[in-house]
């Protein structure tokens, strides 16, 4: 038996493979449950009252606005693909950008902070 260590999607898995001869390898369940995936970058110290937030799991593919920026209600913030398809995450109403919490190419679970306006 070979121990290895797996991340899926942020969650850290354990696992056990065995040998089975032949050159051929079977996985076995994982070892122990997923352990606590790291920790998302911290809101910036200026982070704003209202939060954007993730309302699927998926992939951030672009950003179209940067702190301080003034946005209206519906404006595109970002774009989060998830199940392939493109999802235009808006502005939940008008003010400025107090921060963008995540960066191109971060994966996000639903629910997670995105960014904040003032």
């Amino acid at each position: 038996m070979k121990n290895y260590r797996i991340t899926v999607n942020g969650n850290v898995y354990d696992v056990e493979v065995e040998e089975t001869g032949a050159g051929t390898s079977t996985a076995a369940a994982p070892v122990s449950a997923p352990k606590a995936a790291p920790s998302a970058p911290k809101a910036s110290a200026g982070a704003g009252k209202v939060k954007i937030t993730a309302p699927m799991p998926g992939k951030i593919l672009s950003v179209k606005v940067k702190a301080g920026q003034s946005v209206a209600k519906g404006d595109v913030v970002m774009i989060l693909e998830a199940m392939k398809m493109e999802n235009e995450i808006v502005a939940p109403e008008a003010g400025t950008i107090a921060s963008i919490d995540v960066n191109e190419g971060a994966s996000v679970e639903a629910g997670a902070v995105l960014g904040s306006i003032n």
